[in-house]
């Protein structure tokens, strides 16, 4: 077998990573710079023919279903070109890696393998999910994969709201609502779309893929379904989404049914036809989707270097991303690229509390809720699939469960949004139990805390639109900021212009 090191230099995308620890000097020449030469694959070939002429895959990783949190002895498993949703007792699944044939690499070699594929066009690599294929679906064949380069998301330096509103100088908002179909939800749907078009090929009896959601998860499955010519049913309760999230799927071609019920209905009727038809199952039961949405945790610790953070805070819903978050740091601290994993923090509407109520009980026994109407549309859940994944998550990161009233979401959101951000009302959610947790001392002031955009906020502009107009029954807005009606006359602008200067002169 080759070695870890000549494996790494053979590899196509790989470049020397650069060291920050050495300063080098540059003396100023009058002769010009040696000429570039760019490789360019013949023009006729795309870039999925060129990784495929240039594929040398020389690894045994490899990965399987087992029941999640299962006994060691437990010997249950499947293949991931099973179609399988729950272990023989019922229960949820889990992706499992051989970590043993991962470990023969160390932590050295998956940090620079991982560091030299940012950036690139390389079939799949360009992708921050398929970057971590090894890590990911490490047997599929790069042909079945679908991306759109999803995933390397910025992580923006939230300076103003950190320093003003909280006090922190280390506040970061991971933006994973900058994606394809602008939210986090591409990073699952990559790979789950990549396997069902694996699985087609293979003939196995799967026609289209089925959803049940409140919006972005239908979004992200239309997309990736239209790129691979797989039809998509998307199950949605009606009036229950914004105008912008149901028209992606419609876009994308999804044969769309708006059902009388929530989310949790849709949820029951979407399990019931996926057992009876050939449509393979994409909600977040299907734990594929998870591999992809762990790569955001491995992306954070990439962009911050390597060092990992005190907090990281992420809007609870389904409850799958929080596992997700979980597993993707755990591998990089059992894998050696981390020596420890940040606090994780689950964030939940009021009006969709169910984790939140179960946390304050100590864990006893879970009874899910009846979920209100919150403008966090996306998290408007009262019986999570995910929970016992949630919960084993927070136990075995020291985490914590916040909740956020309508109001305090909204208002965070119009804080965030003063401060330079556009985000959405999940976020709101997550930066409100920032708030909370640090006002009451739980967050110090001098730690690195990470709050997880799960959409753009221009998916959720008749939210902003009402609070701005203060046009929501019940609620201050008390940072609404509407237009001001001025005459079209130089005198009543000049009038207004000097009163707004003047409010806003440095006292």
């Amino acid at each position: 077998m080759a070695t870890p090191t000549t494996l790494l230099l053979r590899s196509p995308f790989y470049t020397n990573p650069r060291r920050r620890t050495t300063t080098t000097t540059i003396k100023a020449s009058n002769n010009p710079p040696p000429p570039l030469h760019h490789h360019r694959r013949p023009a006729d070939e795309s870039i999925r023919q060129e990784a495929h002429r240039r594929n040398s895959t020389d690894h045994n990783f490899s990965a399987k279903y087992v029941p999640f949190n299962a006994h060691p002895s437990c010997t249950e498993s499947y293949s991931l070109d099973e179609i399988v949703y729950r272990s023989r007792s019922g229960g949820l699944l889990d992706v499992h890696h051989d970590m043993e044939a991962l470990k023969a690499f160390d932590g050295t070699y998956w940090k620079s393998l991982f560091d030299s594929r940012i950036g690139k066009t390389t079939w799949p690599y360009g992708s921050g999910v398929w970057s971590k294929k090894e890590w990911v679906l490490p047997e599929i064949d790069d042909d079945d994969i679908v991306s759109a380069f999803e995933g390397n998301s910025n992580m923006f330096w939230a300076e103003r709201f950190g320093k003003q509103l909280v006090g922190m100088n280390d506040l970061w908002v991971k933006h994973c609502g900058i994606s394809h179909t602008g939210s986090f939800k591409d990073l699952g749907m990559t790979v789950l779309v990549s396997q069902v078009n694996r699985l087609r090929k293979m003939n196995r009896p799967v026609i289209g893929v089925g959803c049940a959601s409140t919006g972005d998860t239908s979004a992200a499955l239309s997309a990736y379904c239209a790129s691979a010519g797989i039809p998509s049913i998307v199950f949605l309760p009606a009036d229950k989404i914004s105008m912008a999230q149901l028209v992606q799927p419609i876009a994308n071609g999804a044969f769309v049914l708006s059902l009388d019920t929530d989310f949790d209905g849709c949820m029951r009727l979407v399990r019931e036809v996926t057992s009876e038809l050939p449509i393979y199952l994409a909600n977040s039961l299907n734990s594929l989707r998870l591999e992809g949405q762990k790569t955001a945790a491995i992306e954070i610790l990439q962009q911050f270097d390597w060092e990992v953070p005190d907090w990281v805070i992420v809007p609870g819903g389904n409850l799958g991303n929080i596992y997700a978050f979980y597993k993707g740091f755990h591998m990089c601290k059992e894998l050696g690229l981390v020596d420890r994993i940040p606090r994780l923090v689950c964030a939940q509407a009021a009006n969709a509390n169910p984790l939140y109520l179960h946390f304050q009980s100590g864990w006893e026994d879970f009874s899910p809720v009846k979920a209100k109407t919150t403008f966090a549309s996306a998290i408007q859940i009262g019986d999570p699939v995910s929970i016992d994944r949630a919960v084993y998550a927070l136990k075995n990161s020291n985490g914590i469960v916040e909740e956020a009233t309508e109001e305090e979401l909204m208002d965070a959101m119009a804080q965030a949004d003063a401060t330079g951000m556009f985000i959405c009302p999940h976020t709101g959610v997550a930066l409100t139990a920032l708030v909370k947790l640090r006002n009451s001392g739980v967050i110090k002031a001098t730690d690195r805390a990470v709050v997880v955009s799960t959409a753009h906020g221009l998916k959720f502009t008749q939210s902003k639109i009402d609070y701005h107009s203060k046009a929501i029954p019940e609620m201050g807005c008390k940072l609404a900021n509407p237009p001001v009606n001025v005459k079209a006359d130089f005198g009543s602008v000049m009038d207004v212009l000097k009163k707004y200067l003047l409010s806003k002169e440095v006292k």
